[in-house]
């Protein structure tokens, strides 16, 4: 019960943050969104309005710029901008992963229907459009977080534990570069 209500408290206000961070942007991104989804809809008038003016903000707000800014380290994993985010707020908790994708996924999404499962299913990347989770693409994430320090309390331990930056800091490089390194070669060889 003590995990649950930990970790809920911990996925409910990171799940706060993201969704201020992906529901706003700077002005003029945001109002750029707006000007490119109406374009869009020009060509395209079958799409559904909401769903493309929601998505182009999302690209648009504060969480899509930092998403956008990390993806051409985690493109090679297999990993796209909104995996990204997830991967930094799960840095809190491993827990946050799927909070996070919860949140990312249902913002400016109109088709409240479908589970988290089924979005995910249904993402394709803009440029390719090949799915965006395939069987590569898990295991890859698995392998990451097999071996990532993905854990920010565990880090603090270390530190008090040691009474030194020292470990701590070894221990995440450490690991996030085995982590990076295995999810890469999963990536790449089942892909």
């Amino acid at each position: 019960m003590s995990f649950v209500i930990g970790a809920g408290k911990t996925i409910l206000l990171i799940s706060i943050i993201l969704w201020v961070m992906a529901s706003y942007g700077p002005p003029k991104a945001m109002q750029n969104a707006e000007v490119k989804a109406n374009k869009y809809l020009l060509t395209n008038p079958q799409e559904n309005p909401e769903a493309i003016l929601g998505s182009y903000k999302l690209e648009a707000s504060y969480i899509g710029h930092v998403g956008r800014f990390i993806e051409p380290a985690i493109k090679p994993l297999g990993f796209d901008w909104k995996i990204g985010i997830a991967l930094i707020t799960s840095f809190a908790a491993r827990e946050v992963f799927v909070g996070t994708m919860a949140t990312i996924y249902s913002v400016g999404d109109v088709n409240d229907d479908l589970t988290l499962r089924q979005k995910m299913s249904a993402a394709v990347k803009p440029d390719t459009g090949e799915k965006v989770y395939t069987p590569a693409t898990a295991m890859s994430l698995l392998v990451f977080y097999v071996f990532a320090m993905q854990c920010m309390s565990t880090l603090a331990i270390t530190k008090r534990e040691t009474a030194s930056w020292k470990w701590p800091i070894i221990q995440f490089v450490f690991m996030s570069l085995m982590a990076y390194l295995g999810s890469l070669i999963a990536y790449q060889w089942l892909s």
